[in-house]
């Protein structure tokens, strides 16, 4: 065994009291004892008879339970990880064992994330944050350079979800003709998936030199990001007919790639608020004017949340203009490359692993700003 590798050990040796006490914060605030006892709650309803004649309360009283099992298991596995590591360290040291060095640190970086995610699992209180999310990309000023972008912006959302465990179905694909996509909505499913997509929302800003101009000039595009929750059927969102307009078209996508090219797309426009839903990757024209409908209830609802009305008629749109000056975050290419939060200052200089999908920082800081 080397020196460095012997360095590296004693540094994760010196860390773990820390680590310990993380790790005691996490017990206080996920309270696993209570939530172990609520499990047990939960398996008592399931053996119950007459379980699954409430199809919907049943699938209910399982997504509960298999997350509190989630958390619960995270944590324990961690907690014993941690527990084993001291004796870990000094039996690898003892016997000389390089090929150890890598498996304790790979167990050690494991061990910190996991505190990470379940510190910010505390984080995610709000009503939907445990939900879906239903994220949207549209294409603002910039030309064709802003439509690259909206798509660079798609691939780096799914990148992310895929790298997270999350579920994504694209059930909305405009393309461009010559490059990228007009807008895109994503159903992102799995746990908390809307509690850390939330603060995505906003307008996203590129700087680098265009591609699609020849004199090879420095272009700004942008892009927004709407993100919302997916709203459970049984929550009661009233929709007057009188306030809806619905048109069909026909599907468009990079050569069948999302979506089905047929004539049943369908676009919903809710008059009072001039929110906008199309859907177009379902097989009918009716499943793909069930799904905008879902859309638009959930659009609602979280307009509904954020200005605090119970009345849809009171609503009114946001109709922010996706252009200078109200971007969240910036993309710079040229004449350097970084990403920065406008709202947190978090900057990262590697823009391209930000590209494939690293963003959990920018959520991590942003999420950590409302604890502040």
């Amino acid at each position: 065994m080397n020196s460095a590798e012997l360095v590296q050990l004693d540094d994760i040796k010196q860390s773990i009291p820390e680590l310990s006490a993380k790790m005691e914060e996490v017990y206080q605030f996920l309270k696993p004892d209570e939530k172990k006892h609520r499990i047990k709650e939960l398996e008592d309803e399931t053996i119950k008879e007459g379980f699954w004649d409430d199809q919907e309360k049943a699938q209910s009283i399982l997504k509960e339970k298999i997350a509190l099992e989630d958390k619960v298991s995270k944590y324990e596995n961690a907690k014993s990880e941690l527990e084993d590591l001291p004796e870990l360290i000094e039996m690898t040291v003892e016997l000389g064992e390089t090929e150890a060095v890598a498996s304790i640190v790979e167990s050690y970086n494991k061990i910190n994330d996991t505190i990470e995610r379940l510190t910010l699992e505390t984080l995610l209180d709000g009503e939907y944050d445990s939900n879906n999310a239903i994220l949207s990309i549209h294409a603002g000023t910039g030309g064709v350079d802003a439509m690259d972008w909206a798509s660079m912006l798609l691939r780096m959302y799914l990148r992310w979800a895929e790298d997270n465990g999350f579920k994504t179905t694209i059930v909305d694909y405009q393309d461009d003709t010559e490059a990228g996509i007009k807008s895109a909505t994503v159903i992102v499913e799995g746990e908390n998936a809307y509690g850390y997509l939330k603060n995505e929302k906003g307008t996203h800003r590129l700087v680098r030199i265009s591609p699609f101009n020849a004199a090879g000039k420095r272009q700004t595009s942008f892009a927004a990001v709407i993100v919302m929750p997916e709203i459970d059927n049984d929550v009661d969102i009233e929709i007057s007919p009188d306030d809806i307009r619905i048109d069909t078209f026909r599907s468009s996508g990079a050569g069948g790639q999302h979506v089905n090219k047929t004539d049943s797309a369908i676009r919903i426009t809710h008059i009072p608020t001039n929110i906008v839903v199309s859907c177009q990757n379902e097989r009918s024209q009716h499943q793909n004017r069930d799904m905008a409908m879902r859309i638009l209830k959930s659009r609602l609802a979280e307009l509904a949340h954020e200005q605090h009305k119970e009345d849809m008629r009171e609503l009114q749109g946001d109709f922010n203009l996706i252009t200078w000056g109200s971007q969240i975050r910036s993309y710079v290419f040229q004449p350097y490359t970084m990403v920065k939060d406008h709202r947190t200052g978090a900057e990262v200089g590697n823009i391209s692993k930000v590209m494939d999908g690293d963003i959990n920082y920018f959520i991590r800081e942003k999420l950590k700003q409302k604890e502040a």
